[in-house]
């Protein structure tokens, strides 16, 4: 009986949490120099709460998320290439590809453990990486898809080398996808997910369509992980098998060690502290700067996430100890 009045109390949104997105928009007209990397913020945040969606909610480990975020982009620069630049179509297209793979894919995670899904996952990236590098013709194979061009956004907003405009773009898909997916995870749906994720057995034995839940979640998350990709290749014009690469999604998971699972907002928080820590350290010590990030992982380890984010867990919990 009170299961759906605490739905509804989670996926309100606390005081603080307008503030917050009020503070991003802000932020390319306060830090214009920094307008690039913010745009970069953003699509990484995007691609990191799309994992989230599957690992924190629905406890399936993927190592080969990039396969979505690599489809995505790919198919939202060929349709700017081939058909038409606009942006908003183009994003949709990249999603709408992305989901179908998803859809496909998620017939491979539906039994076995959890390695045996770590190696289907990674092994489907690495197939997709294959064929993007043999389809030369299409893809531009090594040299990448070049001469990406977009038209302006909206009809009036052009695609700067300043970054403003993207950054825009990109902050607006994120918060778009983060509302919806926050309303996901806060329904009775998302509730069924945790269920499955905390216990498979016995959500299986109380009537949850397991593999059906995990298919949806599967397909949905790669529908988001392929906007976040088209994003990536709309605003900087290229499109390489970089798109695909292992460090992809060895990236956006490390980004969730940082900011958390099963929070949306961790995704976020992990993405701006990745994110800035790789654009700083790698203009001091550009040879060694992972060093650093992988020391920074280990004492994360070491002192507890729990202790070093804990006045953002309070936060979220209203003010509540």
């Amino acid at each position: 009986m009170n299961a759906q009045p605490s739905l509804l109390n989670k996926s309100r949104w606390k005081p603080w949490e307008p503030v917050l997105w009020l503070l991003a928009f802000v932020a390319p007209v306060l830090l214009p120099s920094h307008a690039l990397i913010i745009n970069e913020i953003a699509i990484v945040a995007l691609f990191a709460v799309s994992l989230d969606l599957i690992l924190g909610y629905t406890g399936i480990v993927s190592l080969g998320h990039a396969a979505f975020f690599g489809i995505g982009g790919y198919a939202a620069a060929l349709f700017a290439k081939l058909v038409m630049p606009d942006p908003l179509l183009g994003l949709l297209v990249g999603m709408a590809v992305a989901t179908l793979l998803g859809a496909v894919c998620s017939l491979t995670i539906m039994r076995g453990s959890d390695l045996t899904r770590l190696m289907v996952t990674l092994g489907a990236a690495l197939i997709l990486l294959e064929l993007a590098n043999k389809l030369d013709w299409l893809t531009g194979g090594a040299d990448g898809l070049q001469g990406v061009v977009m038209g302006p956004l909206l009809g009036h907003f052009e695609f700067d080398l300043t970054g403003r405009t993207a950054a825009y773009y990109s902050l607006t898909v994120l918060l778009a996808f983060f509302v919806l997916m926050r309303r996901l995870v806060h329904s009775p749906f998302g509730a069924t997910l945790m269920a499955i994720r905390d216990n498979r057995l016995r959500a299986m034995a109380i009537g949850i369509p397991v593999a059906s839940k995990l298919a949806v979640a599967y397909t949905a998350a790669a529908g988001v992980a392929g906007a976040a990709g088209a994003l990536l290749t709309q605003t900087t014009g290229f499109a390489s098998l970089d798109l695909f690469e292992f460090h992809r999604s060895a990236d956006v998971l490390l980004i969730l060690v940082i900011g958390g699972t099963g929070w949306l907002y961790g995704g976020v928080a992990g993405a701006i502290v990745f994110k800035l820590m790789q654009d700083a350290l790698s203009a001091i010590t550009p040879q060694y700067w992972t060093f650093w990030i992988g020391l920074f992982l280990v004492v994360l380890v070491l002192v507890g996430r729990e202790r070093l984010i804990r006045p953002w867990t309070w936060m979220s919990r209203g003010g509540r100890a």
